[in-house]
């Protein structure tokens, strides 16, 4: 079952998320809650994004535009992750002779 946060619960969560703050990062659309008939909801990865972007912007004072290149980044990676993820999987559930096969042929690839 997901949870949903309301935008009151995210900034008492987020030590260094204040309204402002969030407010800065829904212009930007770099968070995007879900719409919910009480108003605005935020589930756990929204949570974490947030305090994501909070530490990315105190640690390192990026500013806007860098942080939604930051966040598109990091959201390639995590889905280029997951296809590596299911692909290994694929190619463990092949039998031995394709499974060797992939490993030549990677190999060669990569030189």
């Amino acid at each position: 079952m997901t949870r949903y946060y309301s935008e009151t619960d995210v900034v008492a969560l987020i030590e260094d998320l204040t309204p402002p703050r969030l407010q800065t990062f829904l212009r930007a659309r770099i968070v995007q809650p879900v719409e919910r008939p009480q108003g605005r909801a935020y589930r756990e990865a929204d949570v974490a994004r947030l305090q994501l972007l909070c530490d990315l912007s105190e640690c390192y004072q990026l500013p806007e535009d860098s942080l939604h290149l930051v966040m598109s980044l990091i959201d390639q990676l995590n889905t280029a992750r997951g296809d590596m993820a299911a692909l290994m999987r694929a190619v463990a559930s092949e039998p031995d002779e394709v499974r060797v096969r992939i490993q030549r042929s990677v190999r060669h690839l990569r030189g």
